[in-house]
């Protein structure tokens, strides 16, 4: 596993080839400042080309995931200096990047949330692969009733829910809760509690160790491509990922292994 950077803010846990990144500041609910994101982000591209690393749980500490972004220091930095609208706009596209590298990141990600998932929270939770909530958690899209858009998160929220629910939740600053989650979509599973979510995770864990990690990651960059490619370029650029994967060490073991009728060698034994 790569050397992974020193941290303040949240709290890293290795497990058998999966990474569990926990959110370490219950004081001010897990929010998103810019010392937690930081650090995130910094883990996160630590760990981007490590294939011994096959997934990554993002969760909170303290009974709740995030509340999104740091309304104190959007009011200190922001709105209590000599902050331009380019220097504002500069720092959300930071934050937007950090939303686009989970997004993107070539290990499963897989997203755990308990007590309340806000704001940008809520938007952090639409970038991952697999995504569960405990039954009573609470998700918000509060920006619009504090008087800003939810401008980073919009494409991602969209992403998982679709246009029609996503415009709807943000013009309405929507309220609900994980078992509305799991109706709309935005949760794959909803359980009781934290052990139900231990539960999840163990079993994801176990699913996802069947899988060979280079083939899951060109399967993620291939369904992401259909954003921005036209038919033609997402033939084209399937087909190289299949073909690469096809004459790759993991494609040949994959094919000898369902041949010779055993387990492949990534598998979990």
């Amino acid at each position: 596993m790569s050397t992974l950077p020193k941290t303040e803010n949240i709290l890293l846990e290795e497990d058998h080839a999966w990474l569990t990144i926990w959110f370490n500041r219950p004081d001010n609910r897990n929010a998103l400042s810019k010392e937690l994101t930081t650090e995130l982000k910094a883990v996160l591209n630590a760990i981007r080309d490590d294939r011994s690393i096959r997934g990554i749980t993002l969760r909170g500490k303290g009974g709740v995931f995030c509340a999104g972004g740091d309304l104190k220091g959007f009011k200190n930095n922001y709105q209590g200096g000599s902050q331009t609208v380019d220097d504002i706009a500069a720092s959300s596209r930071q934050g937007g990047e950090m939303f686009d590298l989970i997004n993107e990141m070539p290990q499963v990600v897989l997203i755990l949330v308990e007590g309340a998932a806000m704001a940008g929270g809520l938007g952090m939770v639409c970038t991952a692969d697999i995504v569960a909530v405990t039954k009573d958690a609470k998700f918000a899209m509060t920006e619009t009733a504090i008087g800003i858009p939810p401008a980073q998160i919009a494409p991602f929220v969209a992403q998982r829910l679709g246009l029609r629910i996503a415009r709807r939740l943000m013009v309405t600053a929507s309220r609900f809760d994980g078992a509305e989650a799991g109706r709309l979509g935005l949760a794959d599973y909803v359980v009781d509690d934290a052990a139900g979510l231990d539960q999840i995770q163990a079993d994801v864990q176990k699913s996802v160790m069947r899988c060979a990690p280079n083939a899951n990651a060109i399967t993620k960059a291939i369904v992401l491509a259909t954003r921005h490619l036209d038919r033609e370029g997402q033939l084209d650029f399937a087909a190289k990922g299949f073909a690469e994967c096809m004459l790759s060490d993991e494609g040949r073991e994959g094919v000898a292994s369902f041949l010779e009728k055993r387990k492949p060698a990534w598998a979990e034994k």
